[in-house]
């Protein structure tokens, strides 16, 4: 908690920190890029107002103060904060039901709900919630990017044709309009408007030391003055409101008019950040900036709040201005400072000059930056790679060309979201066996599996939108082959498990204890086991079935697995440690062997020393019957053991004594308790094991005797 306390004073002292580090020399960089933006932001500004219902008046104040306030507190250098179609659109959607466009309670509610959405935006951003930000997934921006630079050349049909079309109409509405309206096209307007494109697209061939755009409106601008074009019919801007952005009066303490904002507020504050992060990161995409979210979310507050307060109203991003504004040649977020400053310029001394630029003009060079935000390279990468990932770019392309922008990047990111559950709640879960050098493990579906032990590999986390694919995967690879009793889970995929993870767990140990098996971990991630400590299962499991992955196969092979099994039924040899095993499979008539539970002693046991002892005394001693395979007997026994394959035992009948003391020896006990499982139903009542085998024996140090 008191990370995020320390965080405040960073996040809301940005401007200082912009200002230490600015490096004069890009200052006429900025300069030139603001110049150029704020050409566009003067009509859009006007536009976007009278959209929201609003005097034209309060488009400029908002465009001066938000993108000024924006530039300041914001982390991306080219994200443009100022009036956009989206928070217009939005805006009247929620004053128009409440009040009556353009009066004065409309004029300020649209100030109330502006400080009220930025008040959300920069305590999300203290709350530092830019975690939010990767939820837009690079196929949404890239979707959405290119589905706002179409809609953006579509909405310039207007004015490039000088005709009337709604800016509301989406595009299809754009171009049925148009073509009902083809016999009204002025074609100086386009001639003009045409011109002025492809002269943006021409000019960086020649040089790129002047922004392309801004030569492109200069020369198109000069070229309607000298033909005397406007007396021809083509439109101007016109006049241009004058003055300085006054503080408004607003009813902060009217708390009925608060309560009736509040949803639109919320909504306008969350669309706002979604789109302004997609646009970031799209425009990042080019400029490869790396962006701080929270600091943007608290860019985007502090943006909206002074434009609330400064007889503004709800400010958002705008994809053509952060485009236009890195395309001019933006290297610091002070040049989208310039463009407020340019506008707040403009309408005191160059509102004649301004108001004289053909809207066809601007129209052109808003098309042809809105044509180079249709990535089409990155699009077909996409297209060419995860279905997800073009599935995803595809419906957001669509649905920002057919629904209203908030819907479309809302889907967007919905889908991204989806698509991020659906790959994490099913991971991988695959049955893996060694390589022929036996270092790497991976899958070998040509290659039976071990009969007793099934290694298997989850990749991906254990929390409760998975753990049901997880379980019906382990599922599946058990029922393949029915005699696995022992599983290996190799963890080091793993970085999360929840409670329903560790109930998994429980689960598939339950199935395997069915089974007389048991459950083994190896590569068990820390955060993992700290949770398997909280909720009890490290002490159900216990620490000695949690094996490092270096011995993890040797370990089972000599302690765990059944040799018997090895040896009489199994000529795989799967593993390593198999390739010096013994085989000598049992006849097709005699039945498999039952299985064994683990550390079964069917038999009495009798350690290293007192069979020493008992060998030593006077009076008989008990008879030593060594049940490993005659190679192993000769490489070293017990002296005065007999030999007697357990192979042998399974398939023949024995002439030993049976009330006789009869100590069963192999190399760990497993195959003597075999033995004995086998030899006490046939009324052998004075056997004994040796507890650990000829291991114990020889860890004790006692004589072995050779064969040559």
């Amino acid at each position: 908690m008191l990370e995020y306390f320390r965080a405040v004073p960073g996040l809301l002292t940005q401007p200082f920190r912009l200002l230490r580090s600015y490096a004069w020399g890009t200052v006429g960089a900025d300069l030139l890029a603001g110049v150029t933006v704020g050409l566009v932001l003067v009509p859009q500004a006007l536009a976007f107002a009278l959209l929201a219902g609003l005097p034209p008046a309060m488009g400029l104040y908002s465009a001066i103060v938000a993108a000024i306030v924006g530039a300041l507190w914001g982390s991306s250098s080219h994200l443009h904060s100022g009036p956009t179609n989206t928070a217009s659109i939005l805006t009247l959607s929620v004053l128009a039901p409440l009040f009556t466009l353009g009066s004065p309670a409309y004029i300020a509610a649209a100030g109330l709900i502006a400080v009220m959405a930025g008040l959300i935006r920069l305590l999300m951003g203290l709350a530092r919630l830019g975690v939010l930000v990767n939820f837009v997934s690079d196929s949404v921006a890239v979707g959405f990017t290119a589905g706002a630079g179409i809609l953006i050349i579509s909405n310039q049909l207007g004015p490039l044709l000088r005709l009337s079309i709604a800016p509301t109409e989406g595009l299809v509405g754009t171009l049925l309009s148009a073509a009902r309206q083809i016999d009204a096209i002025h074609l100086p307007s386009l001639a003009l408007g045409l011109g002025t494109a492809a002269l943006i697209t021409l000019w960086p061939h020649f040089t790129r030391r002047v922004p392309a755009v801004l030569v492109g409106v200069a020369a198109g601008s000069v070229a309607a003055w000298g033909f005397a074009m406007e007396a021809q019919g083509v439109q101007v801007l016109g006049t241009l409101p004058v003055g300085l952005p006054p503080i408004a009066h607003l009813p902060i303490f009217d708390l009925q008019l608060i309560g009736h904002l509040a949803n639109g507020a919320l909504s306008l504050a969350i669309i706002g950040l979604v789109e302004a992060v997609a646009i970031a990161r799209a425009v990042a995409g080019y400029s490869r900036q790396r962006l701080d979210s929270n600091q943007e979310f608290v860019g985007q507050g502090m943006a909206n709040l002074a434009a609330g307060l400064l007889s503004g109203y709800p400010c958002s991003s705008s994809f053509n201005r952060s485009a236009l504004s890195y395309q001019s040649g933006a290297k610091t977020a002070l040049g989208n400072l310039a463009s407020g400053g340019f506008v707040l310029i403009a309408t005191f001394t160059l509102a004649p000059l301004i108001a004289a630029i053909p809207r066809t003009v601007l129209a052109g060079a808003l098309a042809v930056t809105a044509w180079s935000m249709v990535d089409l390279k990155v699009m077909r990468r996409i297209w060419r790679g995860a279905r997800g990932d073009a599935l995803i770019m595809a419906v957001t392309l669509f649905a920002t060309l057919l629904l209203p922008l908030q819907f479309a990047i809302l889907i967007g990111v919905l889908m991204s979201l989806g698509y991020y559950l659906l790959r994490t709640s099913a991971p991988r879960v695959q049955a893996v066996l060694p390589d022929a050098t036996f270092k790497h493990w991976a899958q070998h579906p040509e290659r039976p599996q071990c009969p007793q032990l099934a290694v298997v590999d989850i990749l991906g986390d254990l929390y409760f939108g998975a753990v049901n694919h997880v379980e019906d995967a382990l599922h599946a690879i058990l029922a393949a082959t029915p005699s696995q009793r022992f599983l290996l889970l190799r963890m080091h995929s793993i970085q999360h498990c929840d409670i329903s993870g560790i109930r998994m767990l429980e689960y598939v140990r339950s199935v395997l204890h069915d089974r007389v098996g048991e459950l083994y971990l190896t590569r068990v991630r820390d955060p993992v086991l700290h949770r398997m400590h909280q909720t009890g299962f490290f002490a159900q499991l216990g620490a000695a079935r949690i094996l490092d992955e270096d011995v993890a196969i040797d370990t089972l092979f000599y302690k765990v697995l059944d040799p018997a099994v090895c040896i009489y039924e199994c000529e795989r040899q799967t593993f390593r440690e198999c390739q010096s095993l013994p085989k000598r499979t049992l006849p097709d008539d005699v039945a498999p062997m039952p299985l064994l539970p683990l550390e079964a002693t069917p038999a009495p046991t009798i350690t290293a020393r007192d069979l020493w002892a008992a060998l030593h005394r006077d009076g008989p001693h008990p008879l030593v019957v060594d049940v490993r395979e005659p190679r192993e007997f000769r490489q070293g026994h017990i002296p005065g053991a007999i030999s007697l394959p357990l192979g042998e035992i399974l398939t023949r009948h024995l002439d030993l004594p049976r009330s006789a003391s009869i100590v069963l020896v192999c190399r760990s006990g497993r195959r003597s308790a075999r033995a004995a499982a086998t030899l006490m139903p046939q009324g052998y009542t004075g056997l004994r094991i040796l507890a650990g085998g000829l291991l114990s024996w020889e860890g004790q140090n006692l004589l072995m005797a050779v064969d040559f």
